[in-house]
């Protein structure tokens, strides 16, 4: 199952990872003082689609793509029904959507690190198991 997420060619500084993944859309968003990243006018914003049997190599060249004068300021993600990649500079985090307590993690890295809060707030990514009844 492939993966989808959204990669802000603002936060890289080697956009060459870009090659490697499938661009499915791209939207223009001006930044405001909410995204706490003053040095930026605009961010794009690519929506990708990542293969499952790349998503391992595509996790670690996006790891040393991401912009280290401001890494503190940046994250990259892609997930699919099962798995989530949440990607930092050097730190790669690998999730089961269905533990919603592996997100406590990544989240407590994020905020140390200087990332808005606001913007790791993944509780709307994780997926419920529901308990089914056998019929």
């Amino acid at each position: 199952m492939n993966y989808r997420g959204v990669i802000i060619k603002e936060s890289l500084e080697n956009k060459e990872v870009l090659k490697s993944v499938n661009i499915l859309e791209t939207k223009v968003k001006p930044v405001t003082e909410r995204e706490k990243t003053p040095w930026l006018k605009q961010w794009t914003l690519h929506t990708v689609e990542i293969p499952h049997e790349r998503a391992k190599e595509v996790a670690t060249a996006l790891s040393h793509s991401l912009d280290q004068q401001h890494q503190s300021s940046w994250y990259a993600d892609f997930k699919n029904d099962k798995r989530h990649f949440i990607i930092f500079r050097n730190k790669i985090f690998r999730l089961d959507r269905s533990k919603p307590h592996e997100y406590a993690a990544v989240t407590a890295y994020g905020v140390k690190r200087g990332i808005p809060a606001h913007q790791l707030d993944f509780s709307s990514e994780i997926v419920v198991q529901q308990n089914k009844k056998p019929t």
